[in-house]
């Protein structure tokens, strides 16, 4: 059944209009009266719904009722990743959203090829909060996670988000000899921040003040992974099953 982001206030019996995103869905998919489709505002469960009108540029639905189902992972992982080149972030954004993650952070690496300042770091976190919603709307989670405004390492460091990550397990992905191996890093841990750079990784500096925070180094083995690659290895090995 067709899913769909409805960023308000959901009851039985209420007859709406779709906010023009979701609209646009589902004039794509060419649904009729009559077809049922699942809408989710993010503050809990999804309800079922009937399209009642299709207009030229508006969708209107009715809605009934609702199913108090959640699809979060039971462990809270906070991912701060470097930001990477291209598409890529996309897809780190919309995997990482599919495999459980609580939050994202783009991380302005020192190593980040892509910087971003203004007008272009608003439509950037727009376009990422966007591809959150629609992995939410493929993969069937109902609460849609946060994707924060990018910032460097040493704002993000002192920031109430590096505040709240004190009370879970800080993890920074590392090519240090001593790094431990996930596992050991995670044990009995429900909330975990996890930190890891961009192409090239962190610069030591980096690295240090992150030690320097309170994040522990843990290692995936002895294979080098992308940067995209990577920290979506942990967040699967953290939050599926």
């Amino acid at each position: 059944m067709p899913r769909f982001f409805c960023p308000v206030p959901l009851h039985t019996g209420l007859n709406l209009d779709l906010p023009a995103g979701a609209a646009r869905h589902v004039q794509v998919l060419r649904l009729q009266p009559g077809a049922t489709v699942t809408l989710f505002n993010g503050e809990g469960g999804e309800w079922d719904a009937n399209v009642t009108r299709m207009g030229r540029a508006d969708v209107a639905v009715a809605v009934e009722g609702h199913r108090a189902v959640e699809r979060e992972a039971a462990r809270a992982v906070h991912l701060v990743a470097g930001i990477t080149a291209n598409e890529r972030m996309d897809w780190l954004v919309e995997k990482a959203v599919e495999l459980g993650a609580a939050s994202l952070t783009p991380l302005e690496a020192a190593r980040s090829v892509l910087k971003l300042r203004g007008e272009r770091a608003d439509k950037k976190l727009a376009h990422w909060q966007g591809v959150a919603v629609a992995a939410c709307e493929q993969c069937g989670r109902n609460r849609v996670p946060p994707v924060h405004a990018a910032q460097t390492l040493a704002a993000w460091l002192a920031s109430p988000q590096a505040m709240q990550a004190a009370a879970g397990a800080r993890l920074v992905l590392s090519l240090h000899p001593h790094a431990r191996p996930l596992a050991d890093a995670v044990a009995g841990a429900t909330t975990v921040t996890l930190l890891s750079g961009p192409e090239g990784g962190l610069t030591p500096e980096e690295e240090a003040a992150a030690l320097g925070a309170g994040f522990v180094p843990v290692t995936l083995g002895p294979r080098v992974l992308r940067a995209e690659t990577a920290p979506l290895a942990v967040l699967a090995a953290l939050t599926l099953g």
